[in-house]
């Protein structure tokens, strides 16, 4: 099986690089394929032009979307499942997956007469400076899953996973502490993405 992986951090000296390298071994231990969008090596576009805007705005397929978004529509037709792997920027994914999704997820692809295809799964890791418990007390958390899971991605998956790993900002000294585990962590979760049963929205 196959999972496409859409990763957005602009620097390669990062927590989240390595923990998008171990869910990757993880895959490819378990016998399964991925593929994936580095939307920063790739320099993704993330704003929408206007034409875009009035194609969507009006509800209109009959205007063909860019090569560049075509060629992601194309990535998810051709996958099992989905993973989004980014840091948290002020409570949400960095500009340029927000944007992502602002220019992917096109009327006649995403929603309306959908072509986009029903994948089996569905699944966020992310990577945030506070604590999970801070994410929670402030109804940061609850936030974030509610726009990834309740919008962008419901009805678009059978099962969807969250998963934050907090604590990882440079200066904190749980980010040393729990490197290796929160590492296995990921790579389990690639080992057995095809394997195990989700909850709906459950965030570990």
């Amino acid at each position: 099986m196959k999972v496409f992986i859409v990763y957005c951090h602009p620097s390669e000296d990062s927590f989240t690089k390595k923990m998008c390298d171990a869910f990757i071994r993880g895959i490819t231990d378990s016998g399964n394929e991925y593929m994936i969008s580095d939307l920063y090596k790739m320099n993704f576009d993330p704003s929408m032009t206007e034409q875009e805007y009035l194609r969507d705005a009006y509800y209109r397929n009959t205007l063909e979307p860019a090569e560049d978004v075509r060629a992601e529509q194309e990535k998810i037709n051709s996958a099992d499942a989905i993973a989004f792997i980014y840091p948290v920027f002020w409570t949400e994914a960095p500009a340029k997956l927000a944007g992502w999704f602002d220019r992917v997820w096109t009327y006649g692809f995403a929603y309306g007469e959908k072509t986009m295809k029903m994948l089996d799964k569905a699944i966020i890791l992310c990577s945030a400076g506070n604590s999970l418990e801070h994410l929670e007390q402030f109804g940061l958390l609850d936030s974030m899953k509610r726009v990834m899971l309740g919008d962008r991605l419901y009805g678009r998956a059978k099962e969807m996973e969250f998963v934050v790993f907090g604590n990882t900002s440079r200066e904190n000294e749980l980010r040393e502490r729990n490197w290796n585990r929160n590492l296995q962590k990921a790579y389990d979760r690639g080992k057995n993405l095809f394997a195990q049963t989700t909850v709906s929205g459950k965030s570990i």
